[in-house]
């Protein structure tokens, strides 16, 4: 399983990495624009923050294939082993079938349902990234539209694997890890929500009053 955050704040990704087991970070571009800097200052600054082992994820910005794969070359040459995330459109498929031929790994993102899905992975992308809660706000079913998506890649395209996206709360995070995802980035707040529950915090203070109270101290 991979756990992966969805940001572009350095200090966050530093301060988390020393508590979570990430695997690397995501981000796309509505997360570097709200970040401030360009993403050629971010991406070094993000790869430092995870390690030589980590991965990392970046978007291309032009709606056509060509401009799709120049991108994404470019972004590639910048940072080897980095995978480049390209939207589910038309020209998108496009651009991900190429980029499969010339060896760059590429996430397709902005999946709203299990069809649009499977598509990319046929194309050759290796993560796809379903939109949980812009899937419920929608209408939809986020989680309904992972679990298809993941019977589908079981099925038709077993290279690829789900990457889910898009959380508001830790439940849609652990429904699609029971739904078999591989892979889930979560924003840092909920992330950090995993973690601050009010409950945890009462439970040590109750440990703390009794043993202070048994033995005087908080030493063992």
């Amino acid at each position: 399983m991979e756990l992966y955050l969805d940001t572009a704040n350095v200090a966050d990704v530093e301060r988390l990495a020393r508590i979570f087991p990430i695997a690397g970070v995501t981000t796309n571009p509505s997360i570097i624009a709200a970040n401030g800097d360009s993403l050629w200052e971010v991406l070094p600054r993000l790869q430092n923050a995870i390690g030589p082992e980590g991965t990392l994820f970046a978007q291309t910005m032009s709606r056509d294939a060509e401009g799709m794969v120049a991108e994404a070359k470019r972004l590639n040459n910048a940072f080897p082993g980095l995978v480049v995330k390209v939207p589910v459109t038309a020209q998108g498929l496009i651009a991900i079938k190429a980029l499969k031929k010339e060896g760059i790994t590429t996430l397709g993102t902005a999946v709203y349902s299990a069809a649009q899905g499977l598509l990319a992975a046929l194309a050759g992308a290796k993560y796809i990234a379903p939109y949980v809660n812009r899937v419920d706000a929608q209408g939809g079913d986020g989680i309904r539209t992972v679990k298809e998506l993941q019977s589908l890649l079981e099925l038709h395209a077993p290279e690829s694997m789900v990457l889910a996206a898009s959380f508001k709360t830790p439940r849609q995070a652990l429904d699609c890890l029971l739904a078999g995802c591989e892979a889930i980035t979560l924003p840092t707040d909920v992330a950090q929500q995993i973690l601050n529950t009010p409950a945890v915090e009462s439970a040590i203070d109750k440990f703390e009053q009794d043993w202070k109270s048994a033995f005087g101290s908080l030493n063992l």
